[in-house]
């Protein structure tokens, strides 16, 4: 049950909202969004790919006590994206986790709405909100409020670049109290 409860880890992204009910045994968070909007701008895929660090997050079952959380995308032939999430368990220097997924585009004129299953054929909603336009950090939730990540290109954003993504993700309804800082080395 552990490996399938990390199994669902996302930063990102990402199983989310349909992994989440689809497994009774894991817990919903609660909503921190009563009315999520649409993503603010188009995403390019070949700029969003590469590894991101996840700075925050609202913290869910499936990523209980994880530390130093990555999510690496890569492109695949197919049109598909290709997802590595990957936690250190307790610590930033505890066991390592690892859960493999798949990503579809749902909204092929902006990019900005995907799929992700870690549990074919079930899908999850990950929604890339908003993002700098050099792609440094990235905003990511789905349209049901309980998940919210922040992610960036960096360990260790500086306070300022922190601040600006907790701003914009207040402006989008976002309550900031229900964020949990994830720790890096």
């Amino acid at each position: 049950m552990k490996k399938m409860a990390f199994t669902g880890l996302v930063l990102g992204l990402m199983a989310t909202a349909l992994v989440a009910t689809s497994c009774s045994s894991l817990k919903k968070g609660p909503v921190g969004n009563l009315n999520v909007p649409q993503p603010a701008k188009s995403v390019d895929l070949d700029k969003y790919v590469g590894r991101w660090y996840e700075i925050a997050r609202y913290e869910q079952s499936f990523q209980e006590n994880c530390e130093a959380v990555t999510a690496d995308y890569s492109k695949n032939a197919d049109g598909t994206i290709k997802v590595l999430n990957t936690c250190h368990q307790d610590s930033v220097n505890g066991k390592v986790r690892t859960a493999d997924a798949v990503a579809k585009v749902e909204d092929t004129t902006t990019n900005a709405k995907l799929k992700v299953s870690f549990f074919r054929p079930f899908y999850g909603d990950y929604w890339v909100m908003d993002h700098a336009e050099d792609y440094s950090w990235s905003i990511v939730g789905e349209p049901s409020g309980r998940y919210l990540w922040f992610l960036f290109r960096t360990p260790h954003p500086s306070a300022k670049d922190i601040a600006h993504v907790e701003k914009r993700a207040k402006e989008m309804g976002y309550n900031l109290a229900l964020l949990r800082r994830t720790k890096h080395p």
